[in-house]
């Protein structure tokens, strides 16, 4: 299954993009790729971030509970000591991923994120759901009226606020992205897109990243293969991640493409139980995020 998919997007899948494309190719495009802690449960930073420049990526996205506990090491061990791991490792900050905290609770992170060099911070949007129409629009101009301070206090952090559609939220729809991306006129708040949460449509994706331009901030290389709620065995669970599952991300990435995308390109999946790692091993996880990194670059060529 993993070759087929895997022959198709280094063959077919090329010339794919390249008609997608029609002569508005952007040269010497590339992915920046970041990795998520979550993939790596409760492991250790001390263990997560030596894996940070083996699988291809400069900076980390840290996750807090209940996905992964990096967060609350960094505060345990104190900001000076992970500043200097860092270091030690060669990784920059990337992303400070916060859904616990909520979309209007961000504030007190900025400091954080601003301190240690990050430079984007992720949460969702919150209720109400499954709306439509006239309906959704208000709600998404209404959202976006109550992030304006925060996005101002982003903006003079030098920040940029991600905000991740999701099922069960404001976002849980392609129309709601767009409604939202319409209403966000900053470049300091946009979207954090994962198609996990969305139909598992590469024509549909690929139209919905066409449509948000630069309002797409973040890129979760995400689908929703079996699912993530249930205890799955793992080759199961492992179909969300891409090259794994059935959705080709050729046409994302043309997409991509073509709209100049410049920010980072997260592999990602969720494990059952949350707080494990994805595979035993650190070194599995990262073995495991190299081959999907290989299949979207693929993808690509």
């Amino acid at each position: 299954m993993r070759a087929t998919r895997r022959e198709f997007c280094t063959s077919l899948g090329v010339g794919i993009a390249a008609a997608a494309l029609a002569g508005e190719k952007q040269e010497g495009f590339q992915l920046r790729t970041i990795l998520a802690s979550s993939l790596y449960g409760r492991l250790k930073l001390e263990e997560i971030l030596p894996e940070v420049r083996k699988a291809g990526a400069e900076h980390i996205d840290i996750w807090p509970e209940r996905h992964a506990n990096q967060r609350e090491q960094m505060e345990a061990m104190g900001h000076e000591k992970f500043a200097a791991l860092l270091e030690q490792h060669g990784v920059k900050l990337g992303i400070l991923t916060r859904y616990d905290l909520g979309p209007f609770g961000l504030k007190p992170e900025m400091a954080v994120a601003k301190k240690l060099g990050a430079s984007m911070l992720i949460s969702g949007s919150g209720g109400p759901k499954g709306l439509q129409g006239d309906e959704l629009k208000a709600a998404a101009a209404k959202f976006i009226e109550q992030m304006k301070p925060h996005v101002a206090a982003a903006e003079e952090a030098g920040l940029v606020l991600g905000i991740e559609n999701h099922g069960n939220s404001l976002l849980d729809s392609p129309e709601a992205v767009r409604r939202f991306a319409e209403a966000a006129p900053s470049r300091h708040i946009g979207v954090a897109l994962a198609p996990y949460h969305l139909p598992q449509d590469a024509a549909l994706l690929a139209k919905l990243i066409g449509d948000l331009g630069d309002r797409l901030v973040h890129f979760y290389a995400w689908q929703h293969g079996k699912g993530c709620m249930t205890k799955l065995p793992k080759e199961e669970e492992l179909l969300q991640m891409p090259g794994r599952g059935p959705l080709d991300f050729a046409p994302l990435l043309a997409a991509l493409r073509k709209t100049g995308y410049k920010g980072w390109t997260e592999v990602f999946m969720h494990p059952t139980p949350r707080g494990i790692p994805i595979l035993p091993t650190a070194a599995e996880v990262t073995a495991e995020v190299i081959k999907a990194q290989r299949y979207l670059e693929g993808c690509l060529k």
